[in-house]
């Protein structure tokens, strides 16, 4: 029986230890922390409960699926339930727009609010359903980096779609184009922030990520994001694979003769291992467990995602006006994400409220809500202070007051700040970036990192900061194709 040591026991690391566990191998998974779900954490204060990371569910059936694959029924370990509403948008000027994830819903309330029709909303939908069915077997489902995935009928009518697939015009001017009306080309640019991208750079495939939460739909665990890892932590540990938390992998060992891995070695002691999935930032990998002579300059020269600063706050209060997601929009949504590109946050930031206890009760005391309050931030180049980040907080609650007519701070009972500094400390991401590179060029798809090693036999990776890319689903697909190619 091969022995696979699978390192790091995130979404992406739970996936495949599950998957090679079920074609028979014997799996061993090494945590650094002390429990499993890598980002996909919670944390509590004061009798509130958050999620500390991924906030919004899409895609759903990539996590039933492993179930199916293991023969368990799905809705044994994992429940979750549709969002009518995936978010809620307020502009300064007291609009709100609310984004049903029922498409002639949204045609309606967009066409209520602003002057764009109900047709050009549907034929924009419709648009990014196309794109994402012409790529997504591709880009989501397959490695880039083998010539036999190309070698496809189905590729090669996707290569014939590439003229109509926005390849070659950034999501910014396909939305001005598509819309005329600012409120809307915002909304649709925001989803550049799904993999840490400028929607001003980026090209307009990406437009194809809003088909997943508003066409597929947008769906909320039962029991918050965390239940995601604590499901397939369950059902790794029923079907027999073994973990070890709090062992931080200290390198893994190359057979020089025959160039593939041989073992990882942990508290100075050698595990043998005929393979080794990593499932670490590619840059912890790279720096912390290879020989120099591995080293790859190139990914370290890549352009970085964004990263985020998040307060965690206790609100004692509760407000209608809000719903479990919402968006408080930037004035200026092109000079937000140019502050962004200089490693500045913007004095003026697009805010993202989350309210799990609107849904999930007992996340928050009786009469009291528990706000995930979020921005988007440049990844950690040295240029975040304790001053700098109290002067971000007191922008943050300016905004909330402005536009919801409200004095927040008087009412956060509890708070815990996150930052790119505490990201990159506490889940090894480099410089702090939540996506590893950023999608900002027309090719980036293809140098993000691939699955597997081009030099080492048996080493594989999966996560988000390899090929497809970070989330959620994009985390369980890495872990699909590394099954694929092992």
């Amino acid at each position: 029986m091969k022995r696979v040591s699978v390192i790091g026991a995130g979404v992406g690391g739970l996936a495949i230890a599950i998957r090679l566990k079920i074609k028979g191998f014997d799996v061993q998974v090494f945590e650094a922390g002390s429990t499993y779900g890598g980002k996909v954490a919670e944390t509590t204060s004061g009798g509130f409960r958050f999620d500390r990371g991924p906030s919004l569910l899409t895609m759903p059936e990539k996590i039933d699926e492993l179930f199916v694959l293991a023969k368990k029924n799905p809705r044994d370990y994992f429940q979750y339930f549709s969002l009518d509403e995936s978010f809620r948008y307020f502009y300064e000027d007291g609009t709100i727009i609310r984004a049903y994830s029922d498409n002639k819903k949204l045609a309606s309330e967009i066409s209520k609010k602003t002057k764009v029709s109900k047709k050009t909303i549907y034929k924009y939908l419709n648009k990014n359903k196309f794109i994402f069915n012409a790529t997504s077997h591709l880009f989501l489902e397959k490695s880039l980096h083998k010539i036999k995935s190309y070698l496809s009928l189905k590729v090669l009518i996707s290569f014939f779609k590439l003229p109509f697939l926005n390849l070659f015009k950034t999501m910014n001017e396909v939305n001005k184009k598509k819309f005329n009306d600012k409120k809307i080309t915002q909304l649709f640019n925001r989803f550049a922030t799904y993999n840490g991208s400028n929607p001003y750079l980026a090209p307009g495939l990406l437009n194809s990520i809003s088909y997943l939460e508003l066409s597929k739909g947008a769906y909320y665990p039962k029991n918050g994001m965390r239940s995601i890892a604590t499901s397939l932590y369950k059902l790794a540990l029923d079907l027999g694979v073994r973990f070890s938390f709090n062992s931080q992998v200290e390198k893994i060992n190359i057979c020089e003769k025959k160039t593939r891995v041989t073992s990882i070695v942990l508290n100075k002691e050698e595990i043998i291992s005929d393979i080794v999935v990593c499932n670490n930032d590619i840059h912890f990998v790279y720096n912390n467990l290879l020989s120099k002579k591995f080293f790859k300059k190139s990914h370290k020269k890549s352009e970085r995602s964004s990263s985020a600063i998040i307060f965690y706050w206790g609100i004692d209060g509760e407000f209608e006006k809000l719903d479990l997601h919402n968006i408080l929009f930037s004035k200026d949504y092109k000079k937000e994400f140019d502050y962004i590109k200089n490693g500045e946050v913007y004095h003026d930031p697009t805010v993202y409220i989350n309210i799990t206890s609107k849904k999930i009760g007992h996340d928050a005391p009786l009469g009291k809500e528990n706000w995930f309050v979020m921005i988007n931030a440049p990844h950690n180049t040295g240029q975040f202070s304790d001053e700098m980040l109290q002067k971000i907080r007191t922008n943050i609650i300016s905004k909330i007051n402005r536009n919801l007519n409200i004095e927040i701070e008087k009412l956060i009972l509890t708070e815990q700040l996150v930052d790119p500094r505490t990201i990159e400390k506490e889940t090894l991401s480099f410089a702090g970036a939540l996506y590893g590179t950023s999608s900002n060029t027309k090719s980036s798809a293809f140098f993000r990192h691939p699955n597997f090693s081009n030099k080492i036999k048996g080493l594989y990776f999966c996560g988000g900061s390899v090929h497809p890319g970070g989330g959620i689903p994009l985390a369980l697909s890495s872990a699909k194709i590394v099954d694929e190619l092992i």
